[in-house]
């Protein structure tokens, strides 16, 4: 009787020691669940502001202005987007049509005073120019119809040169003062051509000599 009791207790003690043993291990191997990881608030991205503007370039053959519409990415205030509006006409027409600044032009500022718009270009723009009147008339109105188009409170342009006043580009159309907008050098506004058609480009120094 005595040794089934003594049997018992060291059962007993074994199946307490094996459950005090077992019951260590499985803590320290117990399956925990993923590391908790860090919630990502994602900030939805604001829409992208798109404003369309209307750019003039040159005809195939040089003589008239077209337009071409353009999308400007996030220009924010009207500053930025007559900036930006300048800076596409002078990087050039996407579709099929002729530029109407010297490819390395670079604008060096534009500022807006009472309707009166005055940019300020690098001299590449008059020292790359080909000249000649009806390319003159191409730039300059090119320039001052796409900002009156699209920002109708400007009224003329004053064009600058290294934050210089210019006679001209090349001697053909007069930049000494604000050039007003006029429309009739484009196709879509024919009918507002002067009666006597195009205006005559004033002689430069030499062609007065040669007259």
């Amino acid at each position: 009787m005595k040794k089934v009791s003594k049997n018992k207790l060291l059962l007993w003690a074994f199946l307490l020691i094996f459950l005090v043993f077992g019951f260590l291990v499985g803590r320290k191997y117990v399956v925990k669940g993923p590391p908790h990881e860090p919630q990502v608030v994602r900030q939805e991205e604001a829409p992208r502001q798109v404003r369309e503007v209307i750019l003039y370039f040159g005809t195939h053959d040089g003589n008239k202005l077209i337009p071409e519409s353009r999308e400007l990415i996030d220009c924010m205030d009207q500053g930025s987007c007559i900036q930006a509006t300048v800076q596409a006409l002078i990087n050039g027409p996407v579709g099929d049509l002729t530029p109407v600044f010297p490819s390395h032009t670079v604008l060096l500022g534009v500022t807006e005073k009472q309707g009166t718009a005055v940019v300020n270009f690098s001299r590449e723009l008059q020292q790359g120019h080909p000249g000649g009147s009806a390319s003159e008339l191409l730039t300059v109105y090119g320039l001052v119809d796409t900002l009156a188009a699209n920002f109708p409170f400007i009224r003329q342009v004053k064009i600058l040169i290294e934050g210089r006043e210019i006679e001209s580009l090349k001697g053909h159309v007069d930049l000494s003062k604000p050039v007003p907008a006029n429309f009739g050098f484009t196709l879509s506004g024919e009918s507002e051509v002067p009666a006597g058609g195009l205006p005559e480009a004033p002689a430069t120094e030499e062609e007065g000599r040669e007259r």
